[in-house]
């Protein structure tokens, strides 16, 4: 059984009963039409990550997608670009396990085939790595979907809100004490890029995996989506410092560091109706191995 408890955001006036227990959540990308063949470009080659930058092509209105490579590190990545002004983001629980009321997992690809979805991308935390679809996953922090809390705040960690005014910002988890003026929100890891630079925990981690990440313009009206890809010899991973800097040379002012490792996947739907994804997944070091996740982010208009 579900306890209900009161959470409260910390400039909210009123209180909100919620669900306490995890569910699964992808969130998904909904789109007005099919991607277009913008998405099979050749990518831009960059000799570092600081000289890097996105070369746009339209998708969809209000979303732009662009693939690039870092010959130093030697780096491959993916991203999207989604006006918030013409676009809404969409949190929607999955596929719900009728034994315990939990949620159940599933490869982004499948999940954006399933329901005729244009693209999606990991984002939440989660607590079972398996390569089996449809197993009962918890994830490991706030969720809140259409102003309806899912998931409780994980004190822990950070997350990406978007309001109902149709901005977005990235707050402490423990900041979140009412869902008044919340219309989505998706738990991640920590902010990584702080008004444009680096966090200071990024400063000496070194280890290399798989990203994917999440960021927002200095306005708050522009969400920026990020894939990098790792643990294969094309594409060696990026470091939180070398995410965030990526973060900001696609244009955002803050970042997050969602679900990496091989979690990470990007995928679309082309314009013959097929959907892949666009990045290399590793799971259990198999490169093109996708692994079901416990959450997506996606957008709609």
């Amino acid at each position: 059984m579900f306890h209900r408890t009161p959470i409260m955001f910390e400039t909210a006036k009123t209180s909100l009963f919620s669900w306490r227990g995890f569910l699964f959540l992808p969130i998904l990308i909904f789109l007005s039409c099919a991607t277009s063949g913008a998405v099979n470009q050749n990518p831009a080659v960059f000799s570092s990550i600081e000289n890097a930058a996105p070369d746009w092509r339209q998708i969809a209105e209000g979303v732009s997608y662009f693939q690039g490579k870092i010959s130093n590190p030697r780096i491959e990545f993916y991203a999207l670009k989604i006006d918030l002004s013409v676009t809404r983001i969409i949190i929607k629980p999955g596929a719900e396990n009728p034994q315990d009321g939990s949620v159940l997992s599933v490869k982004v690809s499948t999940f954006v085939r399933e329901n005729n979805l244009a693209a999606g991308i990991n984002a939440l935390p989660f607590d079972v790595i398996t390569a089996q679809e449809k197993l009962p996953v918890k994830n490991a922090g706030l969720v809140i979907s259409s102003g309806k809390l899912l998931s409780p705040p994980n004190p822990n960690y950070d997350a990406i809100v978007f309001f109902r005014e149709g901005d977005a910002a990235i707050v402490s988890q423990s900041s979140v004490q009412s869902i008044e003026n919340i219309d989505q929100a998706a738990g991640g890891f920590h902010k990584i890029l702080e008004a444009g630079h680096p966090a200071q925990r990024t400063e000496n981690r070194e280890d290399r995996h798989p990203r994917s990440a999440a960021g927002i313009s200095d306005n708050g009206n522009v969400l920026y989506l990020l894939v990098i890809d790792g643990r294969r010899a094309a594409s060696a991973g990026g470091t939180e410092r070398e995410t965030a800097l990526l973060l900001r040379a696609l244009g955002c002012r803050d970042g997050i560091n969602l679900d990496g490792g091989g979690s990470s996947a990007m995928a679309l739907r082309f314009p013959d109706g097929s959907v892949r994804t666009v990045n290399t997944p590793v799971h259990g070091g198999i490169p093109g191995r996708e692994r079901p996740v416990a959450g997506c982010i996606g957008v709609s208009r």
